[in-house]
């Protein structure tokens, strides 16, 4: 069994991680309790496994970079850079339980996300019941409100606690079974697919198509889908992708309220996968009711896909823009690479008598992708007379992704062939 990392500040929730640690322990776990406290002085209450100190000096400047920072919140964001350099470099990490307020909550679960998918992550805190998207990101991490501030153990905290180490210990305990489980499922190769309401009928079809030759993982293109499958591509978890449903670039470049990151299309480049591409969606902006979309944007076509999500229609420029993007980010990518486009429209009512039929717009996003897409033996393009939802199209796309796995395969035996 792996051993627990609990993770909190001791110069200030000493009494209440060491109880933590007790429960651990008396449930039978391996467990190691972390110091990211940045206050000088002795540990009154508890003695840490691992000190200050010693998860100070990961940091890339040293433990100066913390403590001669002379200002708390430049102290903790210099302890999150530490924190996750120390548990990157810890290879018996079974699970990792964390304690605190809202700089602790930062401190802990940005280090929680270098952790793969998979690896139990709980974060007890005072300021979950929120907004916590920037403390989950893409990773699965558990969240649960501590009630009452951790300021001292009492009649609800020592439940609250409690109940924290013991769902980690079992989570621990029975972590065996979930990777026999997974072991089982991954017998097949694993795809990740990204979709958006309007590109469903295409997802469909390709997840009948490829259901006796893989297992689809399918990624809703809100932001958070996108980083999810890169992270898991990242951590190994997934072997290919066909990344259909790429509009989150679309909310990154003009502030919609699904945006991707500036690393979109990374694990790509960083891993190798065989990966095929496509327009999904890129004719729209989603933001939410309709009396959210931003002034500059009242005059705009607007598309009411429901009471909270209003679309915006992307323009000639806009799309031309996206598309250089995507395309630069592709250019990076030395594995193989697909990208196929669908001339006849990305979406469900980017389509004839559509309301966001544009072919001016599609056919200024089509260019401005060839045109900057450096096309290699590995990385092609392919532009099709078809539809995105089109039957044809799904065809397409499933023979452009057994396409990059043969090439994928090529490279990597003539990689080992010249070794």
């Amino acid at each position: 069994m792996r051993t627990v990392y609990v993770v909190g500040t001791c110069d200030t929730k000493g009494a209440e991680l060491g109880f933590v640690r007790q429960c651990l322990r008396d449930d039978g776990v391996p467990v190691c309790l972390v110091d990211v406290g940045t206050l000088a002085g002795p540990r009154e209450h508890v003695t840490p496994d691992i000190s200050a100190d010693t998860v100070a000096a990961f940091h890339p400047e040293g433990a100066r970079a913390i403590y001669e920072s002379g200002e708390r919140g430049a102290a903790i964001a210099a302890m999150e850079q530490a924190l996750s350099a120390f548990i990157a470099a810890r290879d018996d990490v079974g699970g990792m339980l964390g304690v605190g307020g809202s700089g602790n909550t930062a401190l802990v679960t940005h280090a929680m996300r270098v952790l793969p998918v998979g690896v139990p992550k709980l974060m007890v805190s005072t300021v979950v019941s929120g907004n916590v998207a920037p403390y989950v990101g893409a990773s699965d991490i558990a969240l649960m409100y501590s009630v009452v501030d951790i300021a001292g153990l009492n009649r609800i905290s020592r439940v609250v606690l409690g109940n924290a180490a013991h769902a980690m210990a079992g989570m621990v305990v029975h972590a065996a079974l979930s990777q026999s489980s997974t072991r089982v499922a991954r017998g097949k190769p694993v795809i990740g697919i990204t979709m958006f309401g309007v590109t469903t009928r295409c997802v469909d079809l390709l997840r009948e198509r490829l259901d006796n030759e893989a297992e689809c993982l399918v990624f809703h293109a809100t932001g958070v889908g996108g980083q999810s499958m890169e992270k898991l591509i990242d951590s190994g978890m997934i072997d290919g992708a066909i990344d259909l449903t790429t509009t989150e670039v679309a909310d990154f470049l003009a502030g919609g309220v699904f945006p991707c990151l500036e690393d979109r299309f990374g694990a790509i480049a960083r891993t190798r996968v065989p990966y095929v591409a496509s327009c999904g969606a890129l004719d729209m902006v989603n933001f939410g009711a309709r009396d959210c979309v931003p002034p500059q944007y009242t005059n705009r076509l607007l598309y009411c896909h429901n009471p909270q999500v209003t679309l915006m229609r992307t323009t000639v420029d806009e799309c031309r823009r996206i598309g250089e993007w995507i395309a630069q980010r592709l250019n990076r990518c030395d594995g193989p690479v697909r990208f196929l486009i669908p001339e006849r429209g990305v979406s469900a009512i980017d389509i004839e008598g559509g309301a966001f039929y544009d072919p001016e717009a599609d056919r200024a996003l089509f260019d401005a992708i060839e045109a900057t897409l450096v096309q290699t033996t590995q990385r092609r393009l392919q532009r099709l007379p078809l539809h995105i939802n089109d039957a044809a199209f799904a065809d397409a796309l499933v023979a452009a992704y057994r396409d990059a796995c043969d090439a994928g395969e090529r490279a990597s035996a003539s990689h080992h062939a010249t070794r």
